[in-house]
């Protein structure tokens, strides 16, 4: 089943030429089912990129999905235009009254920050105690995962000596978790970040459970079920040359950036990367969204209930 989006989303052109089903807002009222609302907070830099990257992930799953584009209320964006917020995003504070389905929280290039010197941090904990209500699942990405983590359970974060990046294999731990359903014993996923969220700090009791980790990058999925949320430490969703644009980046205001580990060809930067994580993140949100289709009320009014 294909996914709603509006029509002139700037991704939506790269979304049809690799074949992700798109659906037009007059046919999806036509069919006689409840399409699964998904809201995305988008607080990556990027925002037209990363809302492409998950658009592509949720428009790939077998059910009708509508999705919401959010944004801070307050937060004024430095690399987005105006124009695109204006027209494709809506402010938290507009959506906090409605029900969903599903809510994912992406990264934010904040993570060297303590969590309450964060320009959005109240509302960012006013956002997750929300979906406690308001959501029936919810998806954490990178800092937003380790926020989620330090709300709910007071795990802290730990500045690590040097950035983790590149392409890390994740060992599965808990292959009978319906999240990591048809996942081999181990697997691919891009990593970028400064800090890092540790199991030693999972509180008794919490029934909080790893089901993927990496010796080198620690955590990288982490289940939740008394909040029903589901924790990536990771950028599963990442690009094929993701990680080459942050080096790049990074290549322009350091004379050392650290090359992404395990990505480029024989470490050579000026090669094409290969991607090796595309089929699981495929699937793991195939995954998310069946637990969700399973389980969430057909009445939206009915979530939190």
């Amino acid at each position: 089943m294909p996914i709603k989006i509006p029509n002139d989303l700037p991704g939506r052109p790269i979304l049809e030429s690799e074949g992700v089903m798109i659906i037009q807002e007059a046919d999806a009222m036509r069919q006689d089912i409840r399409p699964l609302r998904i809201g995305l907070l988008n607080l990556m830099p990027n925002k037209i990129k990363t809302e492409t990257q998950f658009a592509r992930l949720l428009g790939s799953t077998p059910l009708q999905i509508d999705l919401t584009l959010v944004r801070m209320t307050n937060h004024v964006p430095r690399n987005t235009p105006t124009e695109h917020l204006e027209a494709f995003y809506r402010p938290w504070e507009e959506v906090r009254n409605e029900k969903f389905d599903g809510f994912i929280i992406t990264g934010a290039p904040v993570e060297k920050l303590p969590f309450e010197d964060v320009g959005y941090w109240q509302e960012m904990r006013d956002v997750l105690d929300w979906t406690q209500t308001h959501v029936h699942r919810t998806l954490t990405i990178c800092w937003a995962a380790q926020a989620a983590t330090y709300h709910f359970h007071g795990m802290p974060k730990y500045a690590r000596d040097d950035k983790a990046t590149g392409v890390y294999r994740q060992r599965t731990l808990a292959p009978a978790s319906p999240y990591l359903r048809g996942f081999s014993d181990d697997f691919c996923l891009p990593v970028s970040r400064w800090t890092e969220t540790r199991k030693v700090d999972i509180p008794d009791g919490s029934n909080l459970m790893v089901l993927a980790e990496d010796d080198e990058t620690g955590m990288c999925l982490l289940d939740d079920p008394e909040h029903r949320c589901l924790h990536m430490f990771n950028h599963i969703e990442y690009d094929t040359t993701s990680l080459a644009d942050e080096f790049e980046r990074d290549s322009q205001v350091s004379d050392t950036p650290l090359r992404p580990q395990n990505y480029f060809p024989d470490d050579d930067a000026t090669r094409q990367p290969v991607n090796r994580w595309r089929a699981h993140a495929h699937l793991l949100f195939g995954n998310w969204i069946n637990e969700m289709y399973q389980s969430t009320p057909f009445d939206l009014n009915d979530i939190g209930h």
